[in-house]
């Protein structure tokens, strides 16, 4: 993400203009763009006009339009955020209040105004637009005909390119069919990887089959490189680690990075930095479950005693409609923070987000142990009943 521009005034309002540029810029965008916030961006809008015969022609004309946002939609596979709302500022071919919904796509500038940014959405515009944050992780997981190619980022795992090919299965006497059609395959695999994977940024790149299938590729894979001289792959030989996955689809990615002994190769990249976190939770509250809690009143009360060491949330709690519900969360984010505990932020497009969605979205991991939380919560429901 580009930032372009930023105004913000002493009472948190104000501007900031931003160029997404790639595709997880969409998801970055998406959580920030919130109902009552203000739009401006390009958008094309079909125009009539009526000539003094009476004859009228349609014409499609581009136009900056500044709308303030009720609804907003997010197409995961097409990468583009759609946003509705009513013109809030005058124009020449919308009227004023008119419902138009603007489509955000990479490389189309947007400016986002809100009445208060508060320190999520600014943590999330320096996190988009910190060139470091980039995909550190790459997986490929391949069975034998079918291969994804996955960057793993902090905020969700995106499918580079997804290769299918049909091999023969070995007869005899027809052997050679088979495996040419896995040479061919692998070649494919082989491809994707040189272009969609920048190796100046990967820290490492997992290679996932069930079976020697993930051996057998990789021993291609570096046999080609040897024979045509790839530079690129023979000097990062060293970044490709083997792994044992139950199938060649992407849902496998979970276990995989769950893996503890993929942990230790994967300590330095932020994507594992989540699932340890998840890892640790539910962890302690099998062994220690007075310093492990889940649900807001639980957390909030753990906060209230200065006991959170390790905050989970997740970024979908922030996207609530409802105000009041935001603010609480942001606060609660704030004053964990202040009180010296880590936040780590979840991404509900990532398969450790999911997980944690699953636990209401927000859990905690305690400096010290508090079983009244229990019994408090306990007897808040009996009053309930």
């Amino acid at each position: 993400m580009k930032q372009v521009h930023r105004h913000l005034e002493k009472d948190g309002s104000g501007q900031i203009g931003l160029i997404p540029e790639e595709p997880e810029d969409m998801w970055h965008a998406y959580n920030l763009v919130a109902a009552g916030d203000s739009l401006r961006s390009t958008t094309v809008r079909k125009v009539t006009m009526e000539s003094s015969t009476g004859s009228s022609t349609s014409n499609r004309v581009r136009t900056t339009l500044t709308i303030s946002v009720e609804d907003l939609d997010f197409d995961v596979q097409a990468g583009v955020l759609r946003v509705k709302g009513r013109n809030i500022a005058e124009n020449p071919y919308v009227k004023m209040g008119a419902y138009h919904t603007l489509d955000l796509e990479l490389n189309r500038k947007f400016t986002l105004a809100k009445k208060v940014w508060d320190v999520v959405a600014l943590d999330r515009i320096d996190m988009a637009c910190d060139v470091t944050q980039s995909a550190d992780v790459a997986a490929v997981v391949l069975q034998e005909g079918l291969a994804h190619v996955c960057l793993v980022t902090p905020s969700m795992t995106l499918v580079r390119t997804k290769v299918e090919h049909t091999i023969p299965r070995k007869r005899k006497g027809l052997c050679g069919r088979h495996d040419k059609g896995l040479i061919k395959f692998y070649d494919a695999v082989m491809q994707g990887i040189l272009r969609h994977i920048k190796f100046d940024v990967v820290k490492c790149i997992i290679i996932a089959s069930p079976g020697f299938v993930k051996d057998q590729f990789y021993e291609y894979l570096f046999q080609e490189a040897g024979k045509q001289d790839n530079k690129i792959l023979l000097e990062n030989k060293s970044k490709f680690i083997l792994v044992h996955a139950s199938s060649g689809h992407k849902h496998v990615l979970k276990e995989i990075l769950a893996d503890p002994a993929l942990q230790v190769k994967l300590a330095d990249t932020k994507a594992s930095g989540e699932v340890r976190a998840l890892e640790s939770f539910y962890s302690m509250l099998q062994t220690e479950p007075d310093r492990a809690f889940y649900g807001l009143k639980c957390v909030e009360a753990a906060n209230e005693a200065l006991a959170i060491e390790t905050l989970l949330i997740s970024d979908e709690l922030f996207r609530s409609k409802d105000i009041a519900t935001r603010k609480r969360y942001v606060s609660l984010v704030e004053s964990v923070r202040d009180n010296g505990g880590e936040v780590k932020l979840f991404s509900s497009l990532h398969v450790s987000g999911e997980q944690l969605n699953q636990l209401t979205g927000v859990c905690a991991l305690l400096r010290f142990p508090m079983p009244e939380i229990e019994e408090d919560d306990e007897d808040s429901s009996s009053d309930e009943d």
